[in-house]
């Protein structure tokens, strides 16, 4: 699995959240407390950073049964 599936499955899940509205790269990277191009280049896949704390503060944002839905789609991906 390749560290920019986990943010954009995670962004995703997010969306789906609060009932499929986009969330730019912008506003999810200012939730985040990082700049817009280092989520964007997490998300593509050129920056592989040291992202625990990031991840956990996306899972955050989600309610259980989301959670669980990412966690799902994040363990196929490894299949």
């Amino acid at each position: 699995m390749q560290i920019n599936d986990l943010f954009n499955i995670l962004h995703n899940s997010i969306e789906s959240q609060y009932n499929g509205k986009k969330i730019s790269l912008k506003d999810m990277a200012k939730s985040l407390g990082i700049s817009m191009r280092t989520y964007q280049d997490w998300k593509l896949g050129r920056a592989k950073p040291q992202a625990a704390a990031t991840v956990i503060k996306m899972l955050g944002k989600l309610d259980d049964d989301e959670i669980i839905r990412a966690v799902r789609k994040i363990n196929r991906l490894e299949e």
